[in-house]
């Protein structure tokens, strides 16, 4: 997969993550591309590691499943680390 397609990747899993996740995150399409693209490289990493499987084509469910599952992980993490700097 291409650099592009892994932004666009990345993109697309932080916003279905954020979506998925109740609540009110904070961050706007920024920290959604970032959090997603960490989160895809999580979920390739989980992926390869748990089912022998990792982020192979763009238009693969088995890609896609990997990275927002890896963005919600991210995302639930990123919600811990702001709400205690919050307070």
């Amino acid at each position: 997969m291409g650099f592009f397609a892994f932004l666009i990747l990345g993109l697309i899993a932080g916003a279905i993550a954020k979506a998925i996740l109740p609540g009110r995150q904070g961050g706007g399409i920024l920290i959604t591309l970032l959090l997603g693209v960490v989160g895809a490289f999580l979920g390739g990493w989980l992926g390869g590691l748990i089912f022998g499987t990792g982020l192979q084509e763009f238009f693969s469910l088995t890609t896609w499943l990997l990275a927002i599952v890896g963005s919600i992980i991210v995302l639930l993490i990123y919600g811990m680390i702001t709400k205690r700097t919050a307070r």
